[in-house]
């Protein structure tokens, strides 16, 4: 993959599209996989599917390195990167072409079969001295952290990127007890992966929030459109992504991402956002990882619900978990159903799948 993304930078080789093995052929007729492309094409990199078929970004080669420099100046300089993503992920391939415009050759954490924190410490030793990064997700993370070695490990980098959606304020409190040098990272296939590092963007990235609080970003990392379009089309403003996400810029630009606009909960003639709920809700002592999520109701239109992944027992009760929420955000964000589950259903690289959820919880 690395001698394949040199070829295509540079451009002289054809545009990659990378996935998965044994990918549905479906799938990879939608891509259009294997006919004519255009020379501006470097990668075709799919989206993670949330609203139906997965698809395929077009990131020019210029979008790609944009986002890798920007990166590494935001960080110190160029280092050498562990990748422990998969490398057909938008966040696997930054750090491959990272690792090009570094001049090294990253070390392959192989997470095939899962990710075994117990290779850590070795992976790390393995990138040697000088400046030295990896990029996780948030449920890496947590499981990194139960392991003094790999903790340790993971504290020696002098950064670790953190993204796939909002990490639970326990697991980055105990990232900074342990010293990893955590940097929450925003982003997406559209925008060459993350381009707004804890919530401020990266040089030649710009952020709008719209009236409606949607997200839009714009400038060098970000696509050329979708390889199979669709309707609307977030690209009809040149050279800006519309996001689906909601959020909100604060008075010196710093962006804070709420959530996706199609998880929000209209409960009683109001809007919920789970983004904030489940941050209130991941403080309380007795939650390990939280998810909320909107069921139908025949009163409220819908009503308010959470799963919670508990620590010991017993578990957190209803109107424990209701009276923490109402303490910080208005009462009708506060669950009025809350369900106990070992642990929370996940696609991609670890994004809640919070249509599973409704699915589990609907009667």
């Amino acid at each position: 993959m690395l001698a394949a993304l040199h070829g295509v930078l540079d451009g002289r080789d054809a545009a990659l599209t990378p996935v998965v093995p044994d990918t549905d052929s479906a799938i990879l007729t939608g891509l259009r996989v294997g006919e004519p492309i255009g020379d501006d094409v470097a990668v075709v990199v799919t989206t993670s599917g949330t609203t139906g078929a997965p698809k395929g970004a077009l990131l020019s080669g210029a979008a790609l390195l944009a986002g890798a420099g920007a990166t590494h100046d935001r960080l110190g300089g160029p280092g050498r990167w562990l990748l422990a993503l998969p490398p057909h992920h938008i966040a696997g391939i930054q750090v491959l072409v990272r690792s090009v415009v570094a001049g090294s050759v990253p070390v392959h954490l192989d997470v095939t079969t899962g990710f075994d924190i117990a290779q850590l410490p070795a992976a790390v030793a393995a990138l040697g001295s000088g400046r030295r990064y990896t990029s996780l997700v948030a449920t890496q993370l947590a499981k990194a952290l139960t392991a003094p070695e790999a903790a340790a490990a993971l504290a020696e980098l002098d950064a670790v990127l953190l993204g796939g959606g909002p990490a639970p304020q326990p697991v980055l409190d105990a990232a900074a007890a342990a010293g990893v040098r955590v940097v929450r990272t925003y982003g997406m296939s559209e925008t060459a992966g993350g381009c707004v590092y804890d919530g401020v963007p990266l040089a030649g990235v710009r952020v709008r929030v719209g009236g409606d609080g949607q997200i839009k970003i714009g400038g060098a990392t970000v696509a050329l459109g979708y390889r199979n379009p669709v309707t609307p089309n977030p690209f009809t403003e040149p050279g800006w992504f519309h996001t689906s996400d909601i959020g909100s810029l604060d008075s010196s630009g710093r962006l804070t991402v709420l959530g996706r606009a199609d998880d929000a909960i209209s409960t009683g003639g109001l809007t919920v956002l789970p983004g904030p709920v489940e941050a209130v809700l991941s403080t309380h002592p007795s939650v390990v990882d939280c998810a909320v999520f909107g069921i139908d109701d025949d009163r409220l239109g819908q009503r308010v619900v959470a799963a919670v992944v508990a620590a010991g027992s017993p578990p957190p009760s209803l109107q424990e978990l209701r009276a923490h929420v109402a303490d910080s955000l208005d009462a009708t964000a506060a669950p009025r159903e809350v369900h106990i589950v070992a642990e929370l259903p996940r696609r991609g690289i670890g994004k809640i799948d919070r249509k599973a959820l409704v699915r589990r919880f609907t009667v």
